[in-house]
């Protein structure tokens, strides 16, 4: 790969976190990794954590999102954890602004939210390393995982990273994990829809022949629609096709609208 410019270090920044693996790791470790130095690094950061806050005051000007977010079945000091892939771990994500949603409407209730999404994560990684979840005690676990199950590699791929079969026993371990070691209330959020010649034409994706189908992201929606416990269905939220607007170029990753798309689609399952 050539050198990079500084948009694709950008991209890397907002999706790319080791320290998430290796806490000992600061932004001076950190922004080497990545080409640059650490006040490019720590700039690249605000300005996407600045993107979740003003996301957040954009939803809650609408006074009947700000009242959905009041009712939000969060207690005060509850910890909610969401684990996932890349959608969940990017900088500014549903999470990131569902956290300053409660900062700004509900500060004085203390909900500890959990970034607990790691960028390339399949069901399996997630299960490898859930007990750090368990840990947690969290009173709520979001689950947004199954995306990168299938994603596949190679110029005709004949098999995704996870089958379909393998998936559905991951979620369903996951599921059980919890279950007997939390008291925590569980919620599946379906893999959102994405471009599919975008995906394949990315710098980075089409560089390591990765190639993701609708198909097969609906094939693992309908199974998360199966699951006990309640569902946001993100597939039906986003539509079919997509909106471009709603997914960055790369065509996998929710823009800052598709994020907005997703916590309003959450906050609507929760305060209903």
């Amino acid at each position: 790969m050539t050198e990079l410019s500084l948009d694709q270090i950008s991209y890397l920044i907002q999706f790319v976190h080791p320290n998430k693996s290796w806490p000992a790791l600061d932004d001076a470790a950190l922004a080497p990794l990545f080409g640059v130095d650490v006040a490019t690094y720590r700039s690249i950061h605000v300005q996407f954590a600045d993107c979740a806050v003003s996301a957040a005051t954009e939803i809650l000007a609408d006074p009947i999102f700000a009242a959905c977010v009041d009712r939000l079945p969060f207690q005060s000091g509850a910890t909610v954890v969401a684990v996932g892939d890349s959608i969940t771990d990017d900088l500014q994500s549903w999470l990131e602004i569902l956290r300053h949603l409660l900062l700004q409407r509900r500060p004085q209730d203390g909900i500890n939210i959990v970034n607990a999404g790691i960028s390339g994560n399949t069901t399996t990684h997630i299960i490898d390393r859930f007990m750090d979840i368990v840990n947690l005690q969290p009173a709520w676990i979001l689950c947004m995982a199954g995306a990168k199950d299938a994603s596949a590699h190679g110029q005709s791929p004949t098999k995704t990273l996870v089958s379909l079969e393998e998936t559905a026993k991951n979620l369903a371990a996951l599921r059980h994990f919890a279950a007997t070691q939390t008291a925590a209330r569980w919620i599946w959020m379906t893999p959102t829809p994405v471009i599919e010649a975008q995906v394949a034409a990315h710098w980075l994706f089409g560089s390591i022949q990765m190639k993701v189908s609708n198909t097969d992201l609906v094939a693992i929606a309908d199974v998360l629609r199966h699951l006990p416990d309640a569902v946001v269905d993100l597939q039906r939220a986003f539509g079919s096709p997509v909106d471009p607007d709603w997914l960055l170029s790369d065509g996998l990753h929710p823009s800052l609208a598709g994020q907005k798309a997703i916590v309003k689609a959450l906050i609507e399952q929760l305060s209903g």
